[in-house]
């Protein structure tokens, strides 16, 4: 599986909480500017699953917008606090070839180190709208994955 990673663009503060946080106008932008980018690069997943937290879902809808008929699905496991070995045997029963996942930091990195085998899970800082490219191979297992690509928006 080709998983790509992508941290949620850039959210205002909330005077509500933290899952309460939207884009805000430059959130927008990097979103659409990621969107553009994978499609004329070729990056479209099959699906993409989203943190169901208001700021991921709408960096999702944005950067799905560039895609047209890929669906995008909330997925709990995916929320702030994501712990990346769920992550891994939820995405190992993915039916898919290749698939983006938008969500958090730590959360991602942590993921992104456990695939790569690296010990330490705080080894790859995910900026907001970074995306990540990681052959998966087809067992999806700690580890075993390769990274293909780990790229900032402004580079976009």
């Amino acid at each position: 599986m080709l998983l790509y990673l992508l941290r949620h663009a850039e959210a205002g503060e909330s005077v509500t909480g933290d899952h309460a946080r939207v884009l805000t106008s430059k959130g927008h932008d990097q979103a659409g500017r990621v969107g553009k980018f994978c499609r004329r690069e070729g990056l479209v997943p099959e699906v993409m699953f989203s943190s169901p937290v208001i700021r991921a879902r709408q960096t999702a809808d944005l950067v799905a917008g560039s895609f047209p008929g890929v669906e995008v699905i909330n997925v709990p496991w995916a929320s702030c606090g994501m712990d990346p070995r769920e992550a891994l045997v939820e995405l190992a029963s993915a039916p898919f070839e290749s698939l983006m996942l938008v969500g958090h930091q730590p959360d991602l990195g942590a993921l992104a180190a456990l695939v790569l085998g690296m010990a330490n899970a705080d080894s790859l800082h995910v900026r907001k709208s970074l995306l990540l490219g990681l052959d998966l191979g087809a067992g999806c297992a700690a580890g075993r994955g390769v990274l293909q690509f780990f790229l900032p928006v402004k580079l976009m």
